[in-house]
């Protein structure tokens, strides 16, 4: 993940992703380089439009963190399918993270 948060670091400063400007970063941040991954990256990088997957990933819907006023409020479940509700939760956020990341490779 460090490969691309400083993948997406030199982008916002408008500096160009190529190999030595990723290990420098990597290399400020105290972070071990694996020559192997920042070429991987930087391939994977050279063909991908940055700006356009920001703004996808900045434009997808989120649902609301509190429910309408008006809806009606459910009794209190029991503690099983709280549980169970929750376990989706985290699933559907691994899975936009997966997403998310397969985009940089």
């Amino acid at each position: 993940m460090e490969y691309v948060y400083a993948s997406l670091l030199l982008h916002s400063a408008g500096k160009e992703v190529n190999e030595e400007n990723l290990k420098k970063i990597l290399e400020v941040a105290g972070i071990q380089v694996d020559e192997a991954r920042v070429k991987m990256v930087v391939a994977a990088l050279k063909e991908v439009n940055i700006d356009e997957v920001i703004k996808q990933a900045t434009a997808m819907p989120v649902a609301p963190a509190v429910a309408p006023a008006q809806a009606p409020q459910p009794q209190a479940a029991p503690a099983e399918e709280k549980e169970e509700e929750e376990e989706k939760e985290e699933v559907s956020e691994e899975e936009i993270a997966e997403g998310i990341s397969s985009l940089f490779g």
